[in-house]
């Protein structure tokens, strides 16, 4: 399987940044696309963006023009940087490791990352 550990989150004011970080190990050769999600207090867990393998990237609509990913797949990393933040961008951030192992196509998901935004 595949261990996934965040990092980065934290309180920043309306207008700022923060990165995120995860870090994959394991069984990293069966990683294929790599995400983060999050889950607002009350809400059902959203896509925030997602990246494959061979870096073709995907955004929801609500953090196009203002949030990056990007990924290394020696290092096996995956990042979020996240601009030009809004209150209603707190929530807690999950990685997700989408896997390949043997036939069988499996997820990982990492223990999250605190985000809070003040107006």
């Amino acid at each position: 399987q595949v261990q996934l550990v965040e990092s980065g989150g934290g309180l920043v004011q309306a207008g700022g940044s923060l990165r995120l970080s995860c870090t994959a190990s394991g069984s990293t050769s069966s990683i294929l696309t790599m995400g983060w999600y999050r889950q607002a207090p009350g809400n059902q867990r959203e896509l925030v963006a997602t990246i494959s393998r061979g870096g073709s990237t995907n955004y929801a609509d609500s953090v196009k023009e203002r949030f990056t990913i990007s990924r290394d797949n020696v290092d096996n990393t995956v990042n979020l940087q996240m601009n030009s933040l809004k209150p209603e961008d707190t929530a807690v951030y999950y990685c997700r490791a989408d896997l390949l192992m043997g036939a069988r196509k499996l997820n990982s998901w990492g223990q999250g990352t605190h985000v809070a935004v003040s107006s």
